[in-house]
């Protein structure tokens, strides 16, 4: 029996209608004024007309149907398993120095003040606004609406049904994995993806994440090369260009057109030097973003990327795909009605109007469900507050539990040789925003977004004449790649995600598994919106798609 979550409402009994002429004559209006009130022309009276709807459930049924179909839901929501939500033991184990504290006030050793993570532990719990209220801040800058992990949302799984694996902890040979490829990611900023085969800079990379002994990143034949280097395990995104079709083309919105090439920054480096690094933790906020190009290009390297996700609003990369599909004339997945109708047409249902408003209204409910993950759950500190525990550690003021390969990695030394510090470079004058890392709002949002798009194209169709950007992001010229036959058009839905959480990391902001992680989150947030909006339909529908992890799903 399933669990009993909301109480019927009695029926009402039907009431007699109201007799509007007899109910004016007797308030003394008589029966000119009925006359007036029934047509609006005085001496022309006319009968109530009889009820002129129609349709298979109408009236009071239709009012049961619709509640029917309410409380389905919410048995939906309500009956969906209620997981465990562990973390990774670092905040017990390693108390003040490795979880998320940027913004708070810290020591010398950029160390949180324990009395004020203490203010923020009691507002976490206790939900109260005026514990909200009495966080201590170290500088001006404010924290990342931490109450937004509370909120309950109509549609779809409620957080507390979402869940993400804990988070590699900084003594752990993933995490240095994870780091070093973000030290990677920063000396490679500038290197055009188009180059990546030639670049002295990209094999050192590729060598030294060959090293360590638990990168998780995509390989072929075992080893890390030039085309896996930087990108997701996604089915499609390791084939073809790095940059995803989506961001090659201009796309029509009604009369208007979006353009491909958009705003990059200039090559500038922020947050080398301990000083800075320690005033960006407490929460100074240097009031100025990073310089930009004159000249709009196409994303054709990692500080373009890292550019492009500074500044879009988070669904912006779905919505541009969206109208790219629906203006290359994509097929819709089989199982939309409208592919087999053929006296009616889609408009108000299943239609590019349905669709857009769908791939939008998932990013808001995807954010709330990673923002509980956040603040609620796991913590995890930054990589650049990480880079100043490995600045510490390997200047000798401070000793912490990080796991050895980071301290002797290649990657940490060329830093050291370039910038004097052994902090993580940042392209962005006031680096990351300030609410934890794990796991990323960015790639949640591109998990939910391109699992709708997933499920209504028919994401296993090849991509046509597939592009690839050139060495300066102002054209593209036709992609002759072996693996151009196999690009679909799922393969490039998952890459435009990847781009866009990779994005986050080449910006040095994210770690891979906040990218990894938050786009299996946002999957699941918008299969279960397409689960609960199901019911909601007259047309008999399905979607199939094929998931981050591989598998293929019809709902």
């Amino acid at each position: 029996m399933k669990p009993k979550i909301c109480t019927t409402p009695p029926d009402a009994a039907a009431a007699d209608p109201v007799d509007r002429r007899a109910f004016l004559t007797r308030v003394g209006l008589g029966a000119g004024a009925a006359a007036l009130t029934m047509t609006g022309i005085p001496g022309t009276p006319m009968q109530p007309r009889a009820k002129a709807e129609i349709g298979p459930i109408l009236g009071e049924k239709r009012r049961k149907k619709v509640r029917e179909v309410r409380y389905k839901a919410a048995d939906i929501a309500y009956n969906r398993p209620l997981p465990s939500h562990p973390d990774n033991g670092e905040e017990a184990a390693y108390p003040y120095v490795a979880n998320f504290s940027k913004g708070m006030p810290h020591n010398s050793l950029g160390e949180v003040d324990p009395v004020a993570y203490a203010a923020l532990i009691h507002a976490l719990t206790t939900g109260s606004e005026a514990a909200f209220e009495s966080i201590p801040l170290g500088g001006t800058r404010k924290l990342r609406n931490p109450q937004c992990g509370l909120a309950t949302d109509l549609e779809g799984p409620d957080c507390s049904h979402l869940a993400m694996p804990p988070a590699p902890r900084i003594d752990s040979p993933e995490n240095s994995g994870e780091i070093i490829e973000l030290y990677w990611m920063a000396l490679c900023r500038d290197v055009p993806f188009s180059r990546y085969d030639t670049d002295a800079t990209v094999a050192a990379a590729c060598a030294d994440l060959n090293q360590c002994s638990d990168f998780r990143g995509p390989k072929m034949l075992g080893q890390v090369t030039p085309q896996t280097l930087f990108r997701f395990s996604t089915p499609g995104d390791v084939v073809g260009p790095y940059v995803s079709q989506f961001f090659m083309a201009d796309v029509n919105i009604g009369a208007q057109v979006i353009p491909a090439r958009m705003t990059v920054g200039l090559p500038a480096t922020y947050m080398t030097t301990y000083a800075d690094w320690l005033a960006i933790q407490n929460g100074f906020d240097p009031g100025a973003l990073e310089p930009f190009d004159s000249v709009k290009r196409m994303p054709r390297n990692g500080r373009d990327l890292a550019t492009y996700v500074h500044l879009d609003l988070l669904y912006q990369a779905y919505f541009v795909a969206t109208l790219r599909l629906m203006g290359m004339g994509a097929a819709v997945d089989a199982g939309n009605p409208y592919t087999r109708y053929t006296r009616t047409d889609a408009f108000g249902t299943f239609s590019p109007m349905h669709l857009m408003s769908l791939v939008t209204e998932v990013a808001t409910r995807a954010l709330k469900a990673v923002w509980f993950q956040k603040w609620y759950v796991h913590r995890r500190l930054r990589p650049e507050e990480f880079g100043g525990r490995i600045h510490n550690h390997l200047t000798g003021v401070a000793s912490y539990p990080i796991d050895a390969e980071v301290l002797n990695s290649q990657a940490v030394a060329d830093v050291f040789s370039q910038y004097g510090t052994y902090l993580l470079p940042q392209p962005w004058p006031e680096a990351c925003p300030l609410h934890p890392a794990y796991g990323s709002g960015h790639a949640t949002v591109a998990g939910a977004c391109v699992t709708i798009l997933k499920a209504w194209f028919d994401d296993e169709a090849q991509w046509p004449n597939p592009m690839e950007v050139v060495a300066n992001g102002t054209d593209v010229r036709p992609y002759r790649g072996l693996d151009a036959g196999q690009m679909t058009i799922g393969g490039e839905l998952n890459k435009v995600a990847a781009n866009v959480a990779s994005g986050r990391n080449m910006g040095g902001i994210h770690w891979r598994t906040d990218g990894v992680e938050g786009l299996k989150l946002g999957e699941a947030v918008a299969i279960g919106i397409l689960e609960e909006q199901k019911l909601t339909y007259q047309e008999p529908h399905s979607f199939s798609l094929t998931k981050f992890d591989g598998t293929r799903i019809t709902i």
